[in-house]
């Protein structure tokens, strides 16, 4: 049932909201495949639960940024459809688990009655886009990235060109050159530049492309050392445009831009940037301008007299104003960072947090990039007020930041990719910390970073200290494991470093190896010697050599095969991850999918969008093309790759006439300018098209019934 939509609500999110109650009530009539529909509610934040008949629900909050009303409306939510819990992300969004499918809708339209949106929060589409917390009052920005970001996400969300590619794509922009947004393992990375020309101030950023952790991690590389501010979304859509194009769509492993780039495996950078400038003339806009206003300007908080406030914990005040206070470029003003253990926080205490907002900062909350929430400009007589207040809801644990915040995705808790346990291994070994390690708070700069599984959402390859979840054969059982990795995270001159993978231990061991590794630490290190470069120093296999005991079977007793948080022994059941899904449908189904792109590109050159015209064009060529494709069991697994077989396997072998080749004619689109003239022909050439495949593929039912059911292989369809 589609929920009461009203004037607080954008026209393209009621679209939005009315669509998904309608696709959820025909998928409950069997009217939608299964793996259809799942491909679709992904792109609209509804993500599969490891638990069978409920959802995670994810919002999608640009760089991380709330007001007080927002975080409010999220703990309503939470408490009304879901378990109460709001889980922060290292994507600087916030997931509620166990909702019910049917109530998505509802979630969503309450959620954009307050300006959050859930629209491409999953899947294959442009990401969130996340930006340093620190954003606005950052002591060594060369300036405010936060309307840069708020444009690019604002450019992107609902386009076209980002709907339905092989994979998703992560975009980040950086407060300064010390990389606290880790732009250097994302898709797209912005750092601000400024340059001085004839005493004017020119702003720009460095941008690098093709990073990525997971599985097979790398450092993002420079695409360019000065990108003018004016250029940052053309030469993003040009290459998105180049990504789905020649992006892989079948292996799903290799699909992320940072294969493409790859100079064996792919494209190779310098190809891949002549093909980006080669697309530049297809884009809409060959310059646009950035609004620096774009964000309201915050408003501060009324002065008020704190002069009578009483610390109650001494000790605790000090610690904390060490690790979780720093003083804003603004003077007389502070942010305060939020410790938030694995990134939880229930409803109750998010509703009294945002009452502190209303009353003594600016209502700008940012969600960090390590699952923490940020504070901005709370003045500096406010701080033991401050203070008082969040620790009464225990929001005042200090080690913001350090050692003793370690990052950890839910794993399987409710994640279905998850391996073996994140959270309860990642609250044990911050026990330890505080109990046995605590001068490392504050005298050492070591990240510890813990996932579920291999893929990395809680970015155990960008830390000093990683674990990644896995398990152990050991006869007939088998063991919870923990991959431990050294060396990745970003050293204090803003470098980004890959962590090495040391070994491979029971789970719960691990708390001995972290004792081993800092014990170590501290007697070997040179003074001041940053983690990294002491792991270097002494290299992965003397680190290998100091825990590789721990590995030992012969050691194993009854607790080493219950994971963290179990009571019986390990069993490993791994899910179907949803990120990209893959489908098993039929030919006809395909076909329907190009019907809709070109319904779509009718509504766009209605409305004169002609640049949204011709790209919906262009996918209905490309998904035509691969219906029939696919109906001869041709496979499919690039756009490019698409185009070049449909000449091959169609044209060429005269199934089908056109007046040009198949090629020549797709890729007008990179040849013209978006103009109305050029949109209109374009379209009706799709329209056209479209209905030679219809017919085309009405003649093979004709001829053998059996077609009609015809079953695709499962990754081919994603192409």
């Amino acid at each position: 049932m589609t929920p009461e939509l009203n004037n607080k609500i954008s026209t393209e999110a009621k679209e939005d909201i009315r669509e998904l109650a309608e696709k959820i009530s025909r998928f409950r009539d069997g009217k939608i495949d299964e793996e259809k529909f799942k491909a679709y509610r992904l792109t609209r934040g509804v993500y599969g639960q490891r638990q069978l008949g409920v959802q995670m629900f994810r919002t999608k909050i640009p760089y991380g940024r709330l007001t007080a009303d927002q975080l409010t409306r999220i703990a309503d939510i939470s408490e009304k459809y879901t378990n109460g819990n709001l889980h922060t992300t290292t994507r600087q969004n916030i997931q509620l688990h166990y909702v019910k499918l049917d109530d998505s809708p509802a979630i969503w339209t309450e959620l954009e009655e307050v300006g959050v949106t859930a629209r491409e929060a999953c899947g294959n589409t442009v990401r969130n886009v996340t930006g340093s917390a620190l954003a606005g009052i950052d002591p060594n920005e060369p300036f405010d990235i936060t309307p840069y970001a708020e444009s690019v996400f604002r450019y992107f969300l609902r386009n076209p060109i980002c709907q339905d590619m092989g994979r998703k794509v992560k975009i980040a922009f950086s407060s300064s050159d010390k990389d606290s947004a880790f732009t250097y393992f994302h898709d797209f990375g912005f750092i601000p530049v400024v340059k001085i020309e004839d005493g004017k101030e020119i702003r720009g950023f460095k941008t690098v492309v093709g990073g990525g952790l997971g599985a097979q991690s790398f450092v993002a590389r420079t695409a360019h050392e000065f990108l003018p501010e004016n250029q940052i979304i053309p030469f993003t859509e040009a290459a998105l445009r180049v990504f789905d194009r020649y992006g892989e769509r079948e292996k799903r492993f290799k699909a992320r831009l940072k294969f493409l780039i790859d100079e064996k495996r792919g494209l190779g950078l310098e190809k891949f940037l002549e093909l980006v400038e080669k697309e530049r003339k297809a884009i809409p806009h060959q310059s646009i301008e950035i609004d620096r206003t774009l964000v309201p300007e915050l408003v501060l908080p009324e002065k008020q007299d704190y002069s009578d406030v009483t610390i109650e914990e001494e000790e605790k005040y000090r610690d904390w104003l060490k690790s979780n206070v720093f003083e804003q470029k603004h003077k007389g003003f502070h942010g305060i960072r939020i410790k938030l253990t694995n990134g939880n926080i229930d409803a109750e205490r998010a509703r009294k947090l945002s009452g502190i907002v209303r009353k003594h900062a600016a209502d700008d909350l940012r969600i960090t990039v390590n699952q923490g929430l940020l504070l901005k400009y709370i003045p500096t007589s406010a701080l033991p007020q401050v203070f008082n207040e969040l620790n009464a809801l225990g929001l005042a644990e200090f080690g913001f930041g350090t050692i003793a915040d370690i990052t950890a995705c839910p794993g399987t808790d409710t994640c279905n990719l998850g391996v073996s346990n994140s959270t309860g291994v990642a609250e044990a070994l911050e026990k330890i910390i505080r109990e046995e390690y605590k001068d490392l708070i504050f005298d050492a700069d070591i990240h510890i970073k813990i996932s579920g599984c291999m893929n990395s959402c809680g970015q155990h390859m960008a830390a000093n200290i990683g674990f990644h979840g896995s398990s152990i054969k050991n006869g007939q059982l088998v063991v919870p494991a923990l991959v431990v990795l050294l060396g990745g995270g970003v050293d204090p001159e803003g470098n980004g470093f890959v962590a090495d993978k040391v070994a491979k231990l029971p789970s719960k061991k691990a708390p001995q190896a972290l004792r081993i590794i800092l014990d170590d630490y501290k007697e070997n290190a040179l003074p001041g010697e940053y983690f990294n470069s002491y792991y270097k120093r002494y290299g992965k296999i003397y680190f290998y050599d100091l825990i590789k005991h721990l590995i030992d079977p012969t050691q194993l007793t009854e607790s080493d095969y219950i994971d963290w948080g179990g009571t019986d022994n390990f069993v490993p059941a791994v899910g179907v991850g949803e990120c990209a899904g893959v489908s098993y449908d039929v030919v006809g189904t395909i076909i329907e999918d190009a019907t809709e792109k070109l319904a779509n590109g009718e509504k766009d050159l209605a409305a004169d969008e002609y640049d949204r015209t011709i790209y919906n064009a262009y996918n209905t060529f490309v998904i035509g093309a691969k219906a029939l494709l696919l109906s001869e069991d041709i496979r499919c697994n690039t756009h490019i790759g698409i185009i070049r077989d449909f000449d091959k396997h169609f044209v060429e072998a005269g199934k089908l006439t056109l007046n040009e080749n198949f090629e020549t004619l797709v890729l007008q689109i990179n040849q013209n300018t978006p103009n109305a003239d050029f949109a209109k022909r374009y379209l009706k050439l799709a329209h056209e098209f479209l209905q030679q495949v219809k017919t085309y593929r009405a003649n093979q039912i004709a001829g053998d019934v059996t077609q009609k059911e015809k079953l695709v292989v499962d990754n081919f369809y994603k192409a």
